[in-house]
């Protein structure tokens, strides 16, 4: 069980990762590209929604790796007990 949240950690990870700087890429072309003033809408909706994911996906992964590393610290606890009895 603990290899699926490390599994999960890693891909949410560098999902979240890529969602943010495509966001970040996208505002800057928006801001250097299209200067048209009607046409910032939709480069402000996809660099929202693209941003507010990726800190989405971000902040999973992290409970994901904090499930991953109690696990792993539950299993050498039992470890360390079956080796002292």
């Amino acid at each position: 069980m603990s290899s699926s949240h490390s599994d999960k950690y890693l891909t949410k990870l560098l999902f979240g990762l890529s969602a943010v700087i495509t966001s970040i890429f996208v505002i800057v072309f928006a801001c250097f590209e299209r200067t048209k003033k009607e046409d910032w809408y939709f480069w402000g909706l996809v660099a929202s929604i693209l941003m507010c994911t990726g800190l989405l996906l971000l902040l999973s992964s992290v409970v994901h790796k904090i499930k991953s590393d109690l696990i792993n610290r539950q299993k050498s606890r039992e470890m360390q007990k079956t080796k002292e009895n």
